[in-house]
């Protein structure tokens, strides 16, 4: 079946396709440019911002759509929203020379400022440039980016990377924690080997309460001995993301 409706033909102008090839037969959608990426990193969730047209294709170019018969013997199912979705998730995005260079050097961008945003040196604390990780990235590494692979994923292993380069290190997460009083102490010792520096502590009667500095990667081990050790009776806040010493002046 071909699609040839005039607005479907104007709807397909700015189109890139997503390709999954299943028994043998070939399965496509007509996306909006940029979306995909987004779907994948779950930060878009609305199926109508990234199609083009909620239907599946055999051929995107030619407007050939696949028949009921076709995705039943592929799929298993004629549902055509979850065959969709099986698509965007696993799909292969087909995208032209120019715009493949234009998502990947935005990619780039992205990873070189979150990497950005999550480091300090280790000496002075202070924040790097985007343009001095970028031409870290560049220069030491390299590095390319992967379209396959999200900015935050790509921006972890990036620090890994740039460690044995430059001097830089995550910044560290600031938490404000409360614990139960008569259970405190023992706690307070659980977390010692996972906290860099507790401030502001405080020994009540009833309860404990310290701010502690720790690296961003324990944040989900002090999460946890809190919880299982307090019965969800203390609390953590997150106070700040990335303690750094002046935002002002960063390091060029």
């Amino acid at each position: 079946m071909s699609v040839f409706q005039p607005v479907t033909q104007v709807r397909m102008t700015n189109v890139v396709v997503v390709r999954l090839k299943r028994k043998g037969q070939r399965f496509e959608l007509a996306c909006y440019p940029n979306k995909v990426i987004s779907w994948r990193e779950k930060t878009e969730k609305d199926l109508d911002e990234v199609l083009q047209i909620e239907q599946v294709f055999t051929n995107v170019s030619k407007g050939t759509l696949a028949s009921q018969k076709q995705l039943v013997a592929a799929f298993g199912t004629d549902d055509v929203k979850d065959i969709i979705i099986q698509i965007l998730e696993k799909g292969e995005l087909q995208v032209s020379e120019k715009e493949r260079h234009h998502q990947s050097d935005k990619l780039f961008q992205e990873i070189a400022t979150l990497v950005a945003g999550m480091c300090v040196d280790p000496n002075t604390k202070r924040p790097f440039t985007v343009g001095m990780i970028e031409r870290s990235m560049k220069d030491s590494l390299h590095y390319a980016a992967q379209p396959n692979k999200s900015a935050k994923q790509q921006a972890l292993e990036v620090i890994r990377q740039l460690k044995e380069h430059i001097e830089i290190e995550r910044a560290q997460m600031e938490i404000h924690i409360t614990l139960p009083g008569k259970a405190a102490k023992q706690i307070r010792e659980k977390l010692q080997p996972y906290v860099a520096s507790l401030d502001d502590e405080n020994f009540g009667a009833a309860t404990y309460s310290a701010t502690c500095l720790i690296d961003p990667g324990n944040f989900r081990t002090v999460e946890d001995i809190i919880k299982s050790q307090t019965k969800g009776a203390g609390t953590l806040e997150i106070a700040s993301l990335a303690v750094m010493r002046d935002t002002e002046e960063r390091l060029e």
